[in-house]
């Protein structure tokens, strides 16, 4: 039995949740709605103030399904309650961010700006000391995390100076250089 898809999701005050027909699942809390549709095989069940995730048989396609169901709901239910977030810093001379409007303006070295703009769900904060610091905010956690990915996909991270765009807990790997070849 998987250890993950075994445990309950204890559902906090104020989040309601609504389990149709085909297994859609739709979570509503503070921060927002979302829905999603599992898979049929599994089985959701609200108990009281938990929810469980049951399969039908230890088939190797079910038991990769039972955690993975589970983990869904549970980044649902966390959230519409708490909501995710991630940070990126921008490191490299000159290179600065500003939010105007609902873009996202980057100066990353090159001879135009970089423009995001942001997509529904997702919000951009730039906070006000800080140039090179961006936090992206949302309720539902793959979007947040893609997103985020594709803004660090407009200036990666390079190994010898370490400029870029990075997430603030990664840890770029750096390269000597060609010093080393002289003799």
């Amino acid at each position: 039995m998987s250890r993950i898809g075994r445990a309950p999701i204890a559902i906090p005050a104020g989040v309601e949740i609504k389990i149709e027909e085909n297994n859609v699942v739709t979570v509503k809390g503070p921060k927002g709605t979302l829905t999603r549709q599992f898979h049929p095989n599994m089985t959701i069940a609200q108990e009281g103030a938990e929810l469980k995730v049951t399969r039908p048989n230890d088939a190797k396609e079910n038991r990769a399904l039972h955690g993975l169901t589970r983990t869904l709901l549970h980044n649902m239910v966390i959230g519409v309650t708490e909501g995710y977030k991630k940070e990126l810093e921008v490191n490299g001379v000159g290179y600065r961010v500003e939010k105007k409007g609902t873009q996202l303006v980057m100066k990353l070295g090159f001879s135009h700006d970089v423009t995001v703009d942001e997509v529904e769900g997702i919000t951009i904060e730039v906070p006000e000391k800080s140039t090179n610091k961006i936090i992206i905010h949302g309720i539902d956690k793959q979007q947040v995390g893609q997103f985020a990915a594709e803004v660090r996909g407009k200036r990666p991270p390079e190994p010898y100076k370490g400029k870029g765009i990075k997430y603030a807990n990664e840890v770029i790997r750096r390269k000597e250089g060609k010093t080393g070849g002289k003799k």
